[in-house]
């Protein structure tokens, strides 16, 4: 063991990682190692941990959603711009003298240390663990110039893996295509070996854009190889690395590019996992990029998913805490994606003080900024694995919504998406002033109807729009499915009858990680006005889907009706900057700034709703009157509310009351002015009493004119009179 080298950090090197700041020790110095060592290519070996007694496999759960089709999109989504990496000529990858650093040297199969040195004598490079007795040998088994088969003639080594060194070749029966040879078994035993080859030839079916293709498997004395495509990027690990190397210690990706890393990764666990397949060892390490695509590399550890006897593969900090008493699953690998994307994004201790949980946001501001994010990885993370997400299509759902929400609060530039989860909002709310509970409940988005239950097509068929009849029509429909019930549910919640709606819901029964009862039962408490008690519920749809906009404007509403003018601001804020077709949440956002005296930004927020809109003229009207309704009210606020308010395309009613509202201001400030008016004008009339009165007299008249009652008329044109300018005649 030895002192960290960092800065300020004083603790101690043990394994290869710092037992304080949890990093490996900067380039140069000495450090241990907890496993065996990773390349510049990428190709690493990961910790060999079998047991001895079968278990059940655990299967990955199905999850809504997740049987849409996978696609695969450039790096970044159109989202963001990932730099290129240019690909790397092999030759420049051979190592010159390959050697194992002893700090590096582990046993194979029980992965204790071997090969280290005492007393200021080397270790050996060959011999027998202390511990179990296994040999080991870390000299290259292959030479430069040694021809594999008739076909691989070898360049030299790249890196040194859990079973041996990874070599570069030539193919010269396909065109001298650069391959890549690993050991795959170091025995004598030929029936051990063919053995080998025959379980791991599955491999060479695999195929995914994304995935590192395995063209062949051979043997060459005694020694079993895989013979794969070679990859000649940077990984994401040595990617960090450089970062940290240039002065950053603690320097990890950029959020949004890390997470464009993972999205490119889940497809290609999700391809695995819809072969029968587990990958088990996911980290930074095995991931490369060459160019403008992200390769999955070193299959070494994947296995199928009912395999009860094979060794298992993994790393420490990584690996899912129930491998052990578990078979690796779906929802394993899920848990080591979220494990790698942490490690990516922000600096901690993943090795021993967070070795199994996450650093709370106190300690990671990164964290604390991006709520949804956090919540993502604390689900793909978490301790029971019926709790995690469902599927790696489930969790690439939800981080794409995530990923659109950093790189908007990045930036500042929205980015909408379409949920495969919630409709658009039904209506927007909130437009005249501070919403309902109904108004809120009847607006917020639903959840989508599965199609592949078996109630879909009745729901399909489905003309009425009448709540009540609703309610009827579904209580005695043919097959009592979830989205029946769910449906009945909703209906329940139009027609005022939220207990019932309860009381529904109740009876509904839906699997682990389903959150659609919960939704159902926000938007009961909202429509009872019991917006506490509701938050708790879209909070559990939010932890669940962390991905999703409708969870926020939810909670952003519940917050509103409660007093919390700073959550509501929060959550308004993040729906808004991310999805500006959720329009409820620029209302919302108003109101909340302008409860907090900020009227200049809520203005701002009301400006930037698009003219797509078909709020948009109320938005613009709404802006103009937070402009003018403010007690510190000066001369550009009421020239620049006029200009806006010429340009808006109104019908005349609208435009007369706009007009008699902003001259009403207008004329207030004038009488609160000490200089008795002001050079500007406002809707062509100068900023003087006199002017602003016959503008007025103007606009009342023409109110009076649009009124349909005697009554109303009468009070209009009375009203003109009053306002219009004092004369002697």
């Amino acid at each position: 063991m030895s002192a960290c080298p960092r800065a300020g950090c004083g603790g101690t090197i043990e394994d290869g990682f710092c037992d304080t700041c949890g990093l490996e020790p900067p380039a140069g110095s000495q450090p241990g190692s907890l496993g065996p060592a990773t390349s510049s290519t990428g190709f690493s070996a990961p910790t060999n941990v079998s047991w001895s007694t079968p278990v059940d496999s655990s299967a990955s759960r199905p999850a809504r959603g997740s049987a849409r089709a996978s696609s695969r999109n450039m790096l970044g989504r159109g989202v963001i711009d990932v730099p290129s990496v240019p690909r790397r000529d092999p030759r420049e990858a051979v190592l010159t003298d390959p050697q194992v650093p002893e700090n590096k040297r582990f046993c194979s199969a029980c992965g204790a240390k071997v090969g280290r040195g005492r007393d200021e004598k080397p270790g050996r490079v060959e011999g027998f663990c202390p511990q179990c007795g296994h040999g080991f040998s870390f000299t290259p088994k292959l030479a430069p110039g040694e021809v594999v088969q008739d076909q691989y003639e070898v360049l030299g080594c790249l890196a040194h893996g859990g079973l041996g060194w990874i070599y570069l070749a030539a193919d010269h029966r396909v065109a001298d295509r650069w391959v890549v040879l690993k050991g795959l078994l170091d025995t004598g035993d030929a029936d051990a070996m063919a053995a080998a080859i025959a379980e791991t030839k599955f491999l060479a079916q695999v195929e995914h854009p994304s995935i590192v293709r395995i063209y062949n498997f051979v043997e060459h004395r005694g020694t079993g190889y895989i013979v794969m495509e070679y990859v000649g990027g940077t990984s994401l690990k040595d990617m960090m690395k450089q970062l940290r190397e240039q002065g950053e210690p603690t320097a990890c990706l950029p959020i949004t590019q890390a997470i464009a890393y993972t999205l490119e990764i889940l497809p290609a666990l999700g391809h695995l996992h819809g072969s029968g397949l587990v990958y088990c060892d996911f980290k930074p390490d095995n991931a490369i990029q060459v160019e403008d695509q992200l390769k999955l590399i070193d299959l070494g550890a994947v296995r199928h998913i009912t395999d009860q006897t094979s060794a298992i593969y993994g790393t420490s900090g990584y690996q899912a805490p129930e491998i052990g008493k578990e078979l690796p699953s779906p929802v394993s690998d899920v848990y080591t994606v979220g494990r790698a994307l942490a490690v990516m994004t922000f600096p901690f201790d993943f090795h021993h003080a967070y070795r199994e949980t996450l650093p709370p946001p106190e300690e990671v501001p990164l964290l604390a900024q991006f709520e949804s994010f956090h919540r993502l990885l604390l689900r793909a993370t978490h301790a029971d694995p019926d709790q995690r997400f469902g599927s790696a299509e489930e969790m690439r759902d939800q981080l794409e919504g995530v990923f659109r929400e950093v790189a908007a609060t990045v930036d500042g530039q929205p980015r909408a998406g379409t949920s495969t989860e919630f409709t658009a909002e039904r209506r927007t709310f909130g437009v005249p002033g501070a919403p309902e509970p109904g108004e809120v409940a009847a607006a917020l988005p639903v959840p989508r109807v599965d199609l592949t239950d078996p109630g879909a097509g009745f729901l399909a068929a489905l003309a009425e729009s009448d709540p009540e009849a609703l309610v009827e029509e579904l209580s005695d429909a043919p097959v009592q499915s979830v989205e029946i019930k769910l449906r009945l549910a909703r209906a329940q919640i139009d027609a005022g009858k939220p207990a019932d709606a309860r009381k529904t819901l109740n009876t509904t029964k839906l699997g682990i990680g389903d959150w659609r009862a919960e939704w159902y039962r926000g938007l009961a408490a909202v429509a009872e006005g019991k917006p506490h008690q509701a938050r708790q519920s879209f909070e559990t749809v939010y932890d669940l889907a962390p991905g999703e906009v409708a969870p926020k404007l939810a909670i952003a509403a519940c917050a509103e009706g409660s007093g919390e003018t700073g959550d509501a601001d929060r959550y308004y804020r993040t729906v808004w900057r991310t999805d500006r077709t959720f329009i409820s949440a620029a209302f919302g956002l108003a109101r909340a700034l302008l409860e907090k005296g900020n009227r200049v930004e809520a203005v701002d927020v009301l400006e930037s709703v698009p003219e797509t809109s078909s709020n948009y003229l109320a938005a613009q009207l709404a802006a103009i009157q937070a402009r003018t309704g403010a007690s510190a009210l000066s001369e550009e606020d009421l020239v620049t509310a006029g200009e806006r308010l010429s340009r808006l395309d109104l019908d005349e009613h609208r435009r007369a009351l706009a007009s008699r509202d902003l001259l009403t201001a207008a004329l207030d400030w004038v009488g609160g002015n000490a200089n008795g008016g002001g050079n500007g004008s406002v809707l062509g009339c100068r900023l003087s009493e006199p002017d602003l009165r016959k503008g007025l007299e103007t606009w009342y008249l023409r109110l009076a004119r649009q009124a349909t009652g005697r009554r109303d008329r009468i009070a209009l044109v009375d009203q003109a009179n009053r306002i219009r300018p004092r004369t002697w005649f």
